[in-house]
């Protein structure tokens, strides 16, 4: 299906692109590799669309809110997100009130699977957001999103992945593995997530982790499991 944008989702997209490009400058200004992923960098925005901005290494949470901060960004919540057992917890600086803008990053190393993912999804880096660029990905209904120029095509997923692994340039097992994890979730009603801790003011996310793994073997496998 060919998707034609009207003026106000193209007037969204630049709103959300120019939030992304203006944290992705600071970063990057300090040596941060960032990138942002999804309907951003494919172009299907929505208005309940995020900004995400992932920098993906582990990164020191203090040095990194010092830079934001003194970049006038205002930090609102912060947020240690575990989507699974056996995926790396996430670090995640809310910079609204709606939550919908954040910076996050990995607690420990990721594995190629868990990166895997975000191109998977589509992804630009700093260089390739300042081009304008736009990607071909996967969203969250099991689609491929092909951007062209006046929107997107749009073709279901599972009916297309050879095409999906030639656009985005990765291997069609991967995508199949993903396909299969998310149609097991759906059919067993799971929507959340494994563990979703909120700091507090005095605390680190390096503090957290370092209490959580003390109490919970899974999580120390995972942590020493980096392969």
């Amino acid at each position: 299906m060919r998707v034609t944008y009207d003026e106000d989702r193209w007037r969204l997209l630049r709103s959300l692109r120019s939030k992304a490009l203006k944290i992705m400058e600071i970063l990057s200004s300090k040596g941060f590799d960032c990138i942002v992923y999804g309907s951003i960098s494919r172009g299907d925005v929505k208005p309940t669309s995020d900004v995400d901005v992932f920098i993906p290494y582990k990164v020191s949470s203090e040095i990194l809110q010092v830079y934001l901060e003194s970049s006038d960004l205002k930090i609102y919540r912060r947020v240690l997100v575990q989507a699974t057992p056996k995926y790396v917890p996430k670090a995640y600086i809310f910079l609204d009130e709606t939550g919908l803008t954040s910076v996050s990053f990995p607690l420990a190393k990721m594995k190629k699977e868990e990166l895997e993912f975000y191109k998977l999804a589509g992804q630009l880096d700093y260089e390739g957001l300042k081009k304008d660029l736009r990607v071909p990905g996967i969203n969250k209904e099991l689609k491929l999103i092909i951007p062209v120029e006046e929107g997107h095509i749009e073709l279901p997923l599972e009916m297309n992945i050879e095409l999906a692994a030639k656009v985005i340039k990765i291997d069609p097992d991967t995508i199949r593995k993903r396909v299969r994890v998310l149609k097991k979730r759906r059919e067993h009603g799971r929507t959340g997530v494994y563990r979703e801790l909120e700091l507090s003011r005095e605390e680190t996310f390096e503090e957290l982790i370092e209490y959580i793994q003390a109490r919970d073997p899974a999580l120390r496998r995972r942590l020493r499991d980096i392969s």
